[in-house]
């Protein structure tokens, strides 16, 4: 995928077997590589305490870090985490008794609650490296003011703002949170003998599960080798991230019963139907790109190539650096043009998302640079209007950075009240700041993918899919 910007994410996996489980927690852990570049993590259940690691993964994957350390644990009972925010997972020793546990999501009122536990005596914090507090140590604090697991779980529900799913891994089996409105999945999965939980579906076949079940929002369970003991029944209200589908969720992964990779062939074919531009060819940029692409060129009969291709042998992933000016740096140098299948040609490239823009625009350029005729960008789903405040996808940037709403402050001299015009495609006002949008990043042609037919892509009750970044909607 393109860089677009520092998305900090996180993702987990758990093990609870009657064998060993040391090489299903690493590489389950692994799997969940591109959800985060930070910092990752295992802590494996020894029978009498535990056995944890955790690694910076900023420069070195994952699976290069730990190998030298998954000889020298041993356990039935593991989790590990890939995470952009915080070293996890953490081991605890409380009134609960010993545990280690894992969060994924974002606290925004961090500070606020952070408060509320210093009220009590004695109470006190880790720093991070950065002066900051581990989000993932405020979760266990406030477990540990309650009286079980399952009190401590729904208290967390009940005050974080923002979203927070949980694995925790106790002397009796894993118990695994999902956020209470469930915007981030757990998927739970089943062999002879173990049961695994994971924020990706696709870790499940390469280790031998089978899917087993989904939790719904807000549902607690506890795992155990005999199988899934219910402790707090799902809610009503869900809004799953949209992105999940859109832009980070793997493509082998499965959310509610929809395939990401199949949800990008509709998602693309759909913006095939509503397109009359001329073009030779239709490119996906690599890697979240690509299946919206090979979905708009199925649909509009024009063939699929790569006009370039990601530099794997040294950039095997996508590491994200925290300063513009390397990410931009980073984002050039993975990119290598195949000039033959770009000189004096019309193209179509299809991406995720356009954030910032600042990548694309040089990809774009590089284009020209090898002569090509045209380059025309289509976006899998509308202009991001808004920075999302429930996950950590856009947590390092503001609003202001977003490449639509500087059309918009461009166009109106100011930030205006409100910005429902803007996201509106048949108001005027949108189409301006498309326009805009266009010129600014030196684009051919441009066009987004509506909200609509972009949610039809992903196929779930639309009421279940959190659209706040296009529309500001809770």
């Amino acid at each position: 995928m393109i860089i677009k910007g520092v998305i900090a994410l996180s993702g987990f996996f758990g093990v609870v077997s009657r064998q060993d489980c040391v090489t299903d927690v690493y590489f389950g852990t692994d799997y969940h590589s591109h959800l985060g570049t930070s910092r990752g993590g295992m802590a494996i259940w020894t029978g009498s305490g535990f056995n944890s690691s955790i690694h910076n993964i900023e420069n070195t994957q994952f699976r290069t870090k730990f190998q030298a350390d998954i000889a020298d644990m041993k356990g039935n009972m593991g989790i590990g985490c890939i995470s952009d925010t915080e070293p996890q997972p953490l081991t605890v020793r409380s009134h609960l008794g010993q545990y280690a546990i894992s969060t994924v999501g974002r606290i925004n009122n961090l500070a606020e609650l952070s408060d509320l536990a210093f009220n009590i005596r004695n109470m006190h914090f880790l720093e991070t490296s950065k002066g900051t507090i581990n989000p993932t140590e405020l979760v266990s604090v406030i477990i540990d003011q309650e009286e079980s697991f399952k009190d401590g779980l729904l208290k967390t529900q009940e005050l974080i703002e923002g979203s927070c799913s949980v694995l925790l891994l106790t002397p009796q089996g894993i118990y695994a949170s999902r956020d209470k409105y469930g915007r981030t999945p757990i998927i739970v999965g089943e062999k002879e003998g173990a049961m695994c939980a994971s924020f990706e579906s696709c870790t499940l076949n390469n280790l031998g599960y089978v899917f087993r079940y989904e939790l719904g929002p807000g549902e607690i369970i506890l795992l155990t080798p005999e199988g899934i003991e219910p402790v707090s029944p799902p809610r009503e209200e869900m809004k799953i991230c949209a992105f999940l589908w859109v832009y980070y969720g793997y493509p082998s992964s499965t959310y509610e019963g929809m395939n990401v990779e199949l949800m990008r062939y509709r998602n693309g074919a759909l913006m095939a139907k509503d397109d009359d531009v001329e073009i030779d060819l239709v490119a996906g940029i690599p890697d979240s790109g690509v299946g919206h692409a090979i979905g708009y060129s199925n649909e509009s009969k024009v063939p699929y190539a790569r006009p370039f291709i990601k530099y794997t042998p040294t950039w095997a992933r996508s590491f994200i650096p925290q300063e513009q000016n390397i990410r931009s740096l980073v984002a050039k140098m993975k990119l290598m043009p195949v000039p033959e299948l770009v000189t004096d040609k019309r193209l179509l490239f299809c991406d995720d998302s356009i954030v910032r823009g600042t990548q694309l625009r040089q990809t774009v350029d590089l284009l020209y640079k090898c002569r090509a005729r045209e380059v025309h960008i289509r976006s899998a789903c509308p202009p991001l209007v808004f920075g999302c405040k429930y996950l950590n996808f856009s947590t390092s940037r503001s609003e202001m950075d977003l490449v639509a709403r500087q059309a918009i402050i461009d166009l109106e001299g100011k930030e205006p009240e409100s910005f429902s015009d803007y996201c509106d495609p048949a108001n005027p006002k949108y189409g301006c700041m498309v326009d805009c949008i266009k010129k600014k990043l030196n684009f051919s042609g441009l066009k987004y993918q509506n909200l609509n037919s972009m949610l039809d892509s992903i196929g779930i009750d639309k009421h279940k899919i959190c659209t706040y970044c296009w529309n500001g909607k809770e």
